[in-house]
């Protein structure tokens, strides 16, 4: 099913898919591979703001999961945003793309306050905006920031961009015979509890009627297919 019809949309990308092939961290030669398919994207004259996992650095849960503080772990993945925002905005710049990072954590010396309005003024003067630190408070995930942000800056699409090329009735790392949708309702995800984003993100998207649109993002040049209407992908919308 191709994409709606698209002006401003907001790109969400696992952490994960910074490291490249490498176990940890930050991979500088698939950052500046991933910021050429941005690149590409924002040169058919599309807004485009972007949000950034942190869990190639730190993921809060699983710190919590090992005896840590739930809030401290929380804190310390909403910096490795932070870390993957500069990151992403080094490798736009060296490509010619403005970009601005706005973090929800105020720290003045390396990016600015999320401030909606500036953050407009950007996007209409062909500036990218990548919003760290998720929503600024622990219990949430960057999935929540970036519907959050997604239905702030009226944003026409929130794109996930993953290492699985849609969303499927089940596991198809675990189970081969899995299905993958080519459009599915909010409601389906939130009954079938179908991984796409966490429930809060999607219930969300869904309130402010803003399509998800699951695909790979490790595939050269997909996200270009996929706002073209081609590729494949899973867009999840209300029903019908």
């Amino acid at each position: 099913m191709p994409m709606p019809p698209v002006k401003r949309v907001l790109l969400k990308l696992s952490g994960e898919v910074l490291m490249g092939d490498q176990q940890f961290g930050i991979d500088p030669k698939f950052v500046s591979e991933l910021a050429k398919e941005v690149k590409a994207a924002k040169e058919t004259g599309l807004e485009i703001c972007l949000v950034i996992g942190g869990g190639n650095i730190f993921r809060g849960m699983a710190g919590a999961a090992q005896g840590m503080d739930r809030a401290q772990a929380d804190y310390m993945g909403m910096l490795a945003t932070v870390m993957n925002a500069l990151a992403m905005q080094s490798a736009l710049e060296q490509l010619g793309v403005p970009t601005r990072v706005q973090s929800a954590i105020q720290m003045n010396e390396v990016c600015e306050p999320v401030v909606r309005r500036r953050a407009e003024r950007h996007l209409e003067k062909g500036r990218i905006v990548i919003f760290a630190a998720g929503v600024g408070s622990p219990y949430f995930t960057t999935d929540s920031g970036a519907a959050l942000r997604a239905a702030e800056m009226r944003c026409d699409a929130l794109l996930k961009g993953t290492s699985v090329d849609g969303v499927y009735d089940s596991d198809p790392k675990k189970n081969p015979a899995a299905k993958r949708f080519d459009t599915v309702s909010y409601d389906r995800v939130l009954a079938d509890n179908l991984k796409v984003m966490d429930a809060s993100a999607v219930a969300l998207c869904r309130d402010n009627a803003i399509p998800i649109v699951v695909f790979s993002i490790r595939e050269k040049g997909n996200l270009a297919r996929v706002l073209a209407g081609e590729g494949v992908q899973t867009i999840v919308q209300k029903e019908a």
